[in-house]
C-alpha cells in the first residue's frame, strides 16, 4: 500500500516516539509526516530530519489521511473541538493512543462514519519494541492492514475487542512497570549475593529478555520452560517454592486486578 500523509497531533513523549519509529523504520518519508506541538522549538530534531512541524492542529489534520491523536486524555476534547471542521470522514482515519477515550467519542469529534482506531502501545515504543493492542470501527480491511503494518514498525500489534482495552492498558502498558519492578528486585538480590550493580543489572535484564523471547519465538507456555530448569532437589525449584510461599504470583495477580479496578472506577 502506498505511503499516506500522517499527522501526529501532540508531540509529547508518545507522539515523538511514534514519529521517530515511523522514520527509523522507513515506513514513512519525512515529507509525509507532520507533528504538532504548541512549543514547536521542542521539535527541532524532527524539523532537521525533514518532518513537517507546526503548532497549527487544524492545518495538520486537514492535510492528512492518517491522524494520530496523542494528546493528554484530560484535554483532548477541548483541543479537537476547536478544529472539528478539519476532519473529513470520507478519506481520513482517526487513531487515538489516549487512555480511556472510546471510539464512539472519537467518532463524534471526527464526524459520523469516520474510520476510528484505538491503539494502546507501551513505553517500549521508544525503541520500536512496543506491545500495541488495537481495535477498529468503520475501518475497511485494507486500512486495518495499513494501521497494523504501521504499528508493527513500532513493535508487535494485536487486534482486540474494545471492551478489552482497559485490560490491555493494565497488562501491556502498566505491565512494563510490573516487569521493571521484577527486574529491580532481581538486581537487588544479585547485589546481595555478590554482584556489583552494573553487572547485576545486565544479567537480570538480559535474562528476562531471553525468557520473553523463548515464549514469543517458540510459542510456548512459561511452565514448559520452567520445567526445563527445575531439576529434582535443585536450587531453582527451592527458590521458586520460597517465592510462592511468600505470595509472589498472588501479589502480582492482585496488583493487576487492583490496577484494572482503578481504571474501571475512573
Amino acid at each position: 500500500m502506498s505511503s499516506k500523509k500522517i499527522a501526529i497531533i501532540g508531540g509529547g513523549n508518545l507522539g515523538a516516539a511514534i514519529t521517530q519509529g515511523l522514520l527509523k523504520s522507513g515506513f514513512s518519508e519525512p515529507a509525509d509526516l507532520t507533528i504538532t506541538r504548541r512549543n514547536v522549538t521542542a521539535l527541532k530534531e524532527f524539523q532537521a530530519a525533514g518532518v513537517n512541524t507546526t503548532a497549527d492542529n487544524e492545518a495538520a489534520i486537514r492535510d492528512a489521511e492518517i491522524i494520530v491523536i496523542a494528546l493528554k486524555p484530560y484535554n483532548w476534547k477541548e483541543v479537537l473541538s476547536k478544529v472539528q471542521g478539519a476532519f473529513d470522514p470520507s478519506r481520513q482515519v482517526l487513531i487515538s493512543v489516549m487512555t480511556g477515550v472510546s471510539m464512539d467519542d472519537l467518532e463524534k469529534v471526527g464526524g459520523n462514519g469516520i474510520a476510528v482506531v484505538r491503539a494502546m502501545p507501551n513505553t517500549a515504543i521508544a525503541i520500536q519494541e512496543s506491545m500495541t493492542c488495537v481495535c477498529y470501527k468503520n475501518v475497511a480491511p485494507a486500512l486495518q492492514d495499513y494501521v497494523k503494518d504501521m504499528f508493527d514498525q513500532l513493535g508487535v500489534t494485536v487486534a482486540i475487542d474494545e471492551k478489552l482495552m482497559d485490560a490491555a492498558t493494565v497488562l501491556g502498558a502498566c505491565g512494563i512497570a510490573y516487569a521493571l519492578r521484577f527486574i529491580r528486585a532481581n538486581i537487588q538480590g544479585g547485589i546481595e549475593i555478590g554482584f556489583d550493580v552494573r553487572t547485576a543489572n545486565l544479567i537480570a535484564a538480559q535474562t528476562v529478555k531471553g525468557a520473553a523471547e523463548l515464549l514469543i519465538r517458540e510459542k510456548r507456555h512459561p511452565e514448559e520452560e520452567i520445567d526445563k530448569v527445575t531439576t529434582p532437589k535443585g536450587c531453582t525449584i527451592a527458590g521458586l517454592n520460597e517465592m510462592e510461599h511468600q505470595g509472589f504470583s498472588s501479589s502480582l495477580i492482585k496488583g493487576i486486578t487492583v490496577s484494572y479496578n482503578k481504571i474501571q472506577k475512573d
